[in-house]
C-alpha cells in the first residue's frame, strides 16, 4: 500500500430474519448498537464504516459489526439474510421503522416495498473537485460491471425472477434521468432545479448508480459514492470490488485524456447517459453474460470480457500499488459465476430458496469464524 491510496468507506445494508422469513428488528438494533441505523422498512438495517486507506483495516471495519450483530440476533433466533431482495415469502406491505419520520412517510406512499432491498455503497475519498467529477463520469460509464460482479438477488417473494439483480430492476432510480455532470456547478444547478420542481424531496433523494457525496451536499463534496452493488456477503470479494474501483480511479488520474469520457468517447454526453442506463438494466438482467455497449466507441461487448480487459488494463497500476492480490476474488467470480448465478444453478438442481439461503448463511458464519 501507499500513502497515495485513497480513503475508502462503506454503507452496508442488511436484511434480518429467520431461515424462512424476514423479521424486522431495526428499531431494536439501532437502540442496541451505536454504529447501526434504521432503514425506512423495518426489515432493513445499515452500518457505516469510518474511512481507511489500508485494506486490512477495512476488513476489520466490515466484519466486526456484522459479527456483533449476528451474536445478538442469534439470541433471538434470528440471522442475517444474504439476499439483496426480500427472497422469502413476505408481507408485501411496507413495514415502517419510524412512524414519525416524514421522509419515510413519503417513501412509503410513493415507492412501497420496491425500496426494501439491501446493498453496499462504496465511498472513495476524492477532495479535488475536477478529479471527483471526472471519476464520477468514468465510473458511471462502467457501473454495470460492478453490479455484474456483485449480483445477489435473483429471488423475490419465494419465487425465482428473470433477473440476476432483481434489486436494481425494482429499485426506483430517482430522478429518472441523470445527466453527465461536466463540472461542480453543473451538478449544483441540477440538484437545486430538481429539488425546486419536486423531482427530489431533498438532497438525499438522489438515488442513482453513482453520485457525489460530502459533508454539505451539493456545495461541499469530498467523495465518490458507488451505489449500484448488491449486498456482497464475501468480504474478500467486496474488498476486491473496492480495489478494482480504486485502481480504476488511480488509473484515471494518470490518464485523463484517454479515460475521462468527456474527452475520450466518440459519443455525446446525452448518448452516454442513455447507454449507461441501458447497460445497467442489461447487467441487472444477465450480469456477467450481458451484452453491453462500451462508452468509448459505442460497440457491443460481453460484460465478462469487458471486466477481463479492464483487469488487464489495471495490472500495472495494481502492481505499482501492491494490490494485485486483492483482485483474486474477482477472477474467481469470472471463472465460477457471481452469487446470483450460483443460486440460480442450485435452484435449477431442485433446491428450494430456503435451502439455498441456509447454505449461504452457513458460509457467511464459517467465514466470519475463520476470519477469512
Amino acid at each position: 500500500m501507499s500513502e497515495n491510496n485513497l480513503y475508502k468507506g462503506f454503507e452496508v445494508e442488511l436484511f434480518t430474519g429467520s431461515l424462512n422469513s424476514h423479521v424486522g428488528v431495526s428499531d431494536d438494533i439501532e437502540k442496541k448498537f451505536s454504529n447501526f441505523v434504521k432503514e425506512p422498512d423495518n426489515r432493513n438495517v445499515e452500518y457505516i464504516t469510518t474511512p481507511e486507506k489500508e485494506y486490512e483495516l477495512l476488513y476489520e471495519k466490515l466484519i466486526t459489526p456484522r459479527k456483533h450483530l449476528r451474536q445478538w440476533l442469534k439470541k433471538k433466533g434470528l440471522t442475517i439474510i444474504p439476499s439483496s431482495t426480500l427472497c422469502f415469502r413476505h408481507d408485501v406491505h411496507f413495514q415502517r421503522s419510524d412512524i414519525d419520520n416524514v421522509y419515510h412517510q413519503f417513501i412509503e406512499d410513493n415507492y412501497g416495498t420496491s425500496i426494501a432491498t439491501s446493498s453496499v455503497h462504496i465511498n472513495i475519498g476524492i477532495d479535488d473537485l475536477e478529479k471527483l467529477f471526472a471519476a464520477i463520469r468514468l465510473i458511471r460509464c462502467e457501473a454495470a460491471l460492478y453490479l455484474s460482479i456483485s449480483a445477489s438477488s435473483p429471488f423475490l417473494n419465494n419465487k425465482i425472477t428473470d433477473n440476476h439483480s432483481q434489486r436494481w430492476i425494482q429499485f426506483p432510480k430517482t430522478p429518472s434521468e441523470v445527466p453527465f455532470f461536466v463540472d461542480h456547478n453543473c451538478y449544483i444547478n441540477w440538484i437545486k432545479e430538481n429539488i425546486a420542481n419536486k423531482n427530489m424531496q431533498n438532497i438525499r433523494h438522489f438515488w442513482s448508480s453513482i453520485r457525489p457525496n460530502g459533508p454539505q451536499r451539493p456545495l461541499i463534496l469530498d467523495r465518490l459514492e458507488l451505489r449500484i452493488c448488491d449486498f456482497v456477503h464475501d468480504i474478500n470479494l467486496l474488498l476486491g470490488i473496492t480495489a478494482m474501483l480504486e485502481l480504476r480511479i488511480l488509473h484515471l488520474f494518470d490518464n485523463f485524456e484517454t479515460l475521462d469520457p468527456l474527452t475520450a468517447s466518440i459519443l455525446s454526453i446525452d448518448e452516454l447517459s442513455k447507454i449507461c442506463d441501458q447497460n445497467e438494466i442489461n447487467a441487472a438482467k444477465y450480469s456477467l453474460d450481458s451484452e453491453l455497449i462500451h462508452w468509448k466507441d459505442g460497440k457491443k461487448v460481453i460484460c465478462r470480457e469487458w471486466i477481463q480487459k479492464l483487469l488487464s488494463d489495471l495490472s500495472s497500476t495494481a502492481k505499482k500499488f501492491n494490490m494485485k492480490h486483492l483482485l483474486k476474488p474477482i477472477y474467481l467470480v469470472l471463472e465460477e459465476g457471481n452469487q446470483s448465478m450460483k443460486w440460480i444453478n442450485q435452484y435449477k438442481k431442485g433446491l428450494s430458496i430456503e435451502q439455498i439461503m441456509k447454505i449461504s448463511i452457513d458460509d457467511m458464519i464459517n467465514n466470519e469464524n475463520k476470519g477469512v
